[in-house]
């Protein structure tokens, strides 16, 4: 028998990588960077007004029942901020899953104003569906529980949101215009092969 010359792999290379032209889809995935934006909005909830500046917790509010001011009040106020990072976790984590399989599919990254839109688009949403929810609907928490609960602020914080959203919109919009005013088809630039 012959002996074989052990085999190397070939060594990865520019041209062994995936490109534009070898991608699934000409549209990017806007999902991961929506869902990516939920999350880092709530992180930015929590971790600021909730630890940081200390306004409110998530049962601060007149319908939650528990006050920042007792040490029993911030344990299950702690507990419940817990569990609501744990959801934001998990909205960063399943944009980061898309995101990788999106890659393995091949699809094309968005440009970058249109990934930072849809960041801020997903920010602008949490903003509004926390807003409406906990501090209108069921009274949970105020963003501003430390001074009373005025309405102003929780309209203040719903306003934020809707601007996020379509500022948000528009540059996720105007991201993909510029991406196929420069001959991308979907919004991306294709090398020739």
């Amino acid at each position: 028998m012959p002996s074989r010359a052990p085999t190397t792999p070939a060594p990865l290379t520019r041209a062994s990588h995936p490109s534009a032209a070898d991608a699934t889809t000409g549209t990017p995935p806007r999902l991961p960077a929506f869902l990516m934006g939920i999350g880092l909005g709530g992180f930015v909830d929590g971790i600021l007004l909730h630890q940081i500046f200390q306004w409110h917790h998530m049962l601060t509010g007149g319908n939650g029942g528990e006050p920042m001011t007792t040490v029993a009040g911030l344990e299950a106020n702690t507990l419940a901020d817990g569990f609501f990072h744990l959801t934001t976790w998990a909205f960063v984590a399943v944009a980061g899953y898309l995101t990788v399989r999106a890659w393995q599919r091949r699809e094309l990254a968005p440009p970058w104003r249109a990934h930072f839109g849809m960041l801020l688009a997903g920010w602008g949403a949490f903003n509004v569906v926390e807003g409406l929810i906990d501090h209108h609907i069921l009274g949970i928490h105020h963003v501003r529980d430390d001074l009373g609960a005025p309405l102003g602020w929780d309209l203040a914080f719903l306003a934020f949101g809707a601007l996020l959203i379509g500022v948000g919109l528009a540059m996720a919009k105007s991201g993909e215009r510029i991406a196929q005013a420069h001959g991308a088809p979907g919004g991306f630039r294709r090398r020739r092969a």
